[in-house]
């Protein structure tokens, strides 16, 4: 897990106007403004006439909605937002990274955490495995993977 120290102006483009988190699975989200908003990104099956294999939202579907949230004069008092990298993205990533002793299947995701306090954005790493395992490995390159990405969209990304 690692912490890191956000531009909220830029950052806040990149996950609000832009498609460079598009790709990843909206987990859930609390925005809080003239009230608290909490949206849970598991998706309803029963609602759609083809159920989707995935069980969470992909955040460009979610984008627009939680842009009509914090847009406006003021800014959010607070807010959380929660991402995944896509399970269709677990094979290429532990491919990539040269993670052969891992499974797709053991991962339940590789997260990014976005949290607001009013004044500081952070983004918390993270990584969830549906068993215990001692090494570390998948966590680290995660973690060094997410920094390189929220670095090279905003340069000066501090690490706390």
């Amino acid at each position: 897990m690692n912490v890191f120290t956000l531009s909220s102006k830029i950052c806040m483009s990149h996950l609000l106007l832009k498609e460079t988190f598009d790709r990843f699975l909206f987990i859930e989200g609390k925005i809080t403004t003239f009230n608290t908003f909490q949206i849970d990104g598991y998706l309803q099956k029963d609602f759609f006439d083809t159920a989707p294999e995935q069980n969470y939202s992909h955040w460009r579907d979610v984008r627009a909605f939680c842009l009509q949230l914090i847009k406006g004069k003021r800014t959010p008092l607070n807010f959380k937002i929660v991402l995944s990298l896509a399970p269709e993205a677990f094979a290429s990533f532990l491919s990539d990274h040269h993670l052969s002793t891992y499974r797709p299947e053991e991962i339940q995701g590789m997260y990014l955490n976005f949290h607001f306090d009013g004044n500081t954005l952070q983004c918390v790493t993270g990584v969830s495995l549906h068993g215990f395992r001692m090494d570390k490995t998948l966590e680290r390159e995660w973690d060094t993977y997410a920094g390189k990405m929220l670095q090279e969209m905003m340069p000066g990304v501090s690490l706390e």
